[in-house]
């Protein structure tokens, strides 16, 4: 099974289907220096009390809101310098989506793991040139698209400085304004021997189901996290923030940060009793006997 690193030091991720489960957490978009650092120092807390390996997860721009009206994020100049002073305060490993080619050689000296948006998981420029990097990459499948025609987007990665790459789930489209989580796609992701994460946050998601901006209901957040945990992956992706409803992206879908030491918890305590149970199964019994995680 295909093991990618994410970051250097203590704090680095060792993200793999049959390992530990890793968590991506942060606030949809950055919106100001303060509130990246205290969710990220919240974030660095979290990692040192329950012992699991968290990745800082923000966004500069979010070049795909549904209106033009909508607040974008601070930009790329502006988010490096955030970036720098979270690994100054806290050593997080740091994530970032790129939206255009040029974007990732600039972006790269200062994160960990690019992120593809699900609405580019076909851009074969972007995917190369976030390979080009040198960072590995987590790519999220688009709603639009079956988990087996991740293949083809995974073979675009393959480059020479190829350092890996991730599949996140976030749901299928299922008529208009909606989306419908299959867990049997966690599992044929799996087949590409790629690390696989669910983020149960946009799969909790309404598309443009506010006319201006995407509505959703982080009641599901939870439920769906635990049940892809028991699927037995590599990661859950949960966007969270200190005031939900005054997000200025994803206010209905982001988890709040005073109740996610707690969610985290439990995600850990589910994976490692589908794992365990995996490994005794692997132990015990015959190949042809254990189902498939």
């Amino acid at each position: 099974m295909t093991v990618v690193i994410v970051g250097q030091g203590p704090r680095s991720a060792t993200i793999c289907n049959d390992h530990a489960l890793t968590i991506i957490a942060g606030p949809c978009v950055l919106e100001n220096q303060g509130m990246a650092i205290e969710i990220a120092q919240e974030l660095a807390q979290i990692s040192d009390q329950l012992g699991v390996k968290i990745i800082f997860k923000a966004s500069f721009d979010k070049a795909n809101r549904t209106s033009s009206q909508s607040p974008r994020g601070i930009g790329l100049e502006a988010a490096l310098t955030i970036f720098e002073e979270i690994k100054k305060f806290t050593s997080l490993p740091i994530t970032t989506d790129v939206h255009e080619c040029a974007q990732c050689a600039k972006v790269a000296p200062y994160i960990d793991l690019i992120q593809i948006p699900a609405l580019l998981s076909r851009q074969t420029d972007l995917l190369i040139a976030a390979a080009n990097t040198g960072l590995p990459v987590n790519i999220k499948k688009g709603p639009f698209m079956a988990p087996e025609d991740m293949l083809h987007a995974i073979e675009k990665t393959h480059t020479q400085k190829f350092r890996g790459v991730i599949i996140t789930e976030r749901g299928t489209s299922f008529g208009y304004n909606n989306l419908v989580v299959d867990m049997r796609s966690l599992s044929i992701l799996k087949e590409t021997n790629a690390p696989v994460i669910f983020d149960a946050s946009h799969a909790s998601q309404y598309p443009t189901a506010l006319g201006s901006s995407s509505g959703g209901d982080r009641r599901f957040t939870p439920i769906l996290a635990r049940a892809a945990v028991a699927v037995g992956i590599a990661g859950i992706f949960i966007e969270t923030h200190p005031n939900p409803k005054n997000a200025l992206s994803d206010s209905a879908t982001q988890f709040p940060l005073n109740n996610l030491a707690q969610l985290i918890k439990q995600l850990i305590s589910l994976d490692r009793l589908i794992k365990d149970s995996l490994v005794k199964a692997l132990l015990y019994k015959t190949p042809s006997d254990v189902t498939s995680f």
